[in-house]
């Protein structure tokens, strides 16, 4: 058979190729029929690919079905062919038809229908020369049409996958990602999106229960950054859809389980923020027959998804998450959802957060979001600020309290709105910081007999120059006066520890002031009474 089919010309064969398919099931049992028929197809596969030329002639002698119902009758007549060498011989007939019918998806589609039939009824594939054959038959169809879009098109691909064992279904979800990601595959409706995320469903829930104790954590975080970075290319222009899309991931992330939520949802929130962002720029009155998606909607979506999140112990993460929602609602002009965000952002804050670095780090993020909100009326405003301040001033480390405390002197005094300039509440947290600086001195004379570096000094120094410079009328010359020579005996005092850093520090700011008064005009006028 082999000399048969080495020797003769590739049109031979085509012509003849019903009397030498038929004879496949008279060989003996022991002949490898399965080699004969893959060299056979690679040959004639070749001869295909050789020229546009000769397509016409496998369409005439109806090639594909020949092969097909061939490869079909030897799998019956070899009852004991092992299940690697069935598939090898889909394999090739897959290869076959891709190149010289690839417009043909229905003959894809029926080439992995019969690998299913095959492979139904049996237990997960264990051998792993046959679970290698399965990866290839499946990526042969996304390496020949380059987008994953026309793979989700062939119904049987998905049944396919339902063959493998857990491990090899990650394997082949990884595949059909990369493959998404390498031809920067948009995927543009939800219909898609099911099927997608149905393939791949091996990385966003866990499948057997058994797989979860082994986990290799190098492993998963690659395979859930994948998945994060999957939910970028799911776009449609058209709002409706994009919608749509997104509540469909979000039905599939939401299954994933504690460990897996704090890679997926983050993507998934900043898909619906751009959405959102898209949104505020229309007029929410489209006529239609559906209720159209308006940023409230999507807001409440968001407000369920995090709260998942912080259900999951990644408080730090959905406490990030409701910040940015919350600007995302600023620029909607919503205040009431603003507002609600805030709120469960405050609660994880005072619930969930713990960790004493955990807190500072979380408080100048809330800080530095509600400095930026313009939404706010006085009422909600005066509550979100009290609260900030109130939380600085409870932080454990005396100079995290102090650097809080200053940073909300910034709440009040906001340059690019007209509403917010109130100086006395600014010279408020400022003095009080210097009060928390002064303390954490004490402390530390009191108890390592030296007081430290003067650094939050400086700090507070900055502020109050800055704060100067904007024009707030209760910061005073004479106030700026009064904290450089606190620095400077302070400085020159036996109790501190000297700290080139902070010296530093100090004698950059010096520099600032002298600049300023040379400089002439109003600044110069301004600074003037400053004696450095």
């Amino acid at each position: 058979m082999d000399c048969i089919i080495q020797v003769f010309p590739d049109e031979y064969h085509l012509q003849t190729l019903e009397t030498l398919l038929g004879a496949c099931p008279q060989l003996q049992p022991t002949v490898d029929v399965k080699t004969v028929l893959s060299r056979l197809m690679e040959r004639l596969s070749n001869y295909a690919a050789s020229s546009a030329d000769v397509l016409p002639e496998f369409l005439q002698v109806e090639a594909f079905a020949k092969l097909s119902s061939a490869i079909g009758k030897v799998i019956e007549a070899h009852v004991d062919m092992p299940i690697v060498g069935a598939v090898a011989l889909y394999v090739s007939l897959l290869t076959f038809t891709l190149h010289v019918h690839p417009e043909r998806l229905d003959y894809v589609n029926q080439v992995l229908g019969a690998c299913v039939k095959k492979l139904s009824g049996k237990p997960k594939l264990e051998d792993i020369r046959a679970k290698k054959q399965i990866v290839a038959l499946l990526s042969a169809p996304l390496e020949k049409y380059n987008d994953i879009v026309t793979a989700l098109t062939l119904s049987n691909y998905p049944h396919v996958m339902d063959c493998l064992d857990y491990e090899t279904n990650k394997v082949m979800a990884m595949v059909i990602i990369q493959s998404a990601m390498k031809n920067n595959t948009c995927i543009s409706t939800a219909d898609k999106v099911e099927v997608l995320f149905e393939l791949i469903k091996g990385l966003i829930k866990d499948l057997d229960e058994t797989a979860t104790d082994e986990l290799d954590e190098e492993d998963f975080k690659e395979e859930q950054n994948s998945v994060a970075c999957l939910v970028h290319m799911l776009y449609n222009d058209d709002s409706e859809e994009m919608l749509k899309i997104i509540c469909a991931v979000r039905k599939h992330i939401m299954a994933g389980g504690s460990q897996r939520l704090p890679f997926t949802v983050p993507p998934l929130i900043f898909s619906a923020l751009r959405l959102v962002r898209k949104l505020q720029d229309q007029d929410g009155n489209v006529v239609g027959e559906e209720e159209p998606a308006t940023p409230k909607k999507v807001f409440q979506l968001l407000n369920e998804t995090i709260e998942a999140l912080s259900s999951v112990s990644s408080p730090e993460l959905a406490l990030r998450l409701y910040l940015q929602c919350a600007e995302a609602a600023n620029d909607c002009d919503l205040e009431p959802v603003a507002y609600e965000f805030f709120t469960q952002a405050f609660i994880l804050y005072e619930e969930e957060v713990a960790d004493s670095k955990a807190q500072v780090t979380a408080l100048h993020l809330i800080i530095g979001a509600l400095q930026r909100m313009n939404v706010f009326g006085v009422e909600n405003r005066d509550t979100l600020t009290h609260k900030a301040t109130g939380h600085s001033a409870k932080l454990l480390k005396k100079p995290d309290q102090c650097r809080a405390v200053y940073a909300c002197s910034h709440l009040f005094w906001v340059d690019d709105q007209d509403g917010i300039k109130d100086g006395e509440r600014v010279l408020l947290c400022l003095k009080r910081a210097l009060r928390i600086a002064n303390a954490a001195q004490q402390i530390a004379n009191a108890t390592r007999g030296c007081s430290g570096p003067v650094t939050l000094f400086v700090e507070i120094l900055n502020k109050y120059l800055y704060f100067f410079e904007k024009g707030n009328p209760q910061i005073t010359s004479a106030a700026i006066q009064g904290l450089i020579e606190l620095i400077t005996n302070e400085m020159q005092s036996d109790s501190t520890t000297p700290d080139p850093a902070s010296d530093a520090f100090f004698a950059s700011t010096i520099r600032y002031i002298q600049f300023q008064k040379q400089k002439g005009g109003v600044m110069g006028e301004k600074f003037g009474p400053i004696k450095v």
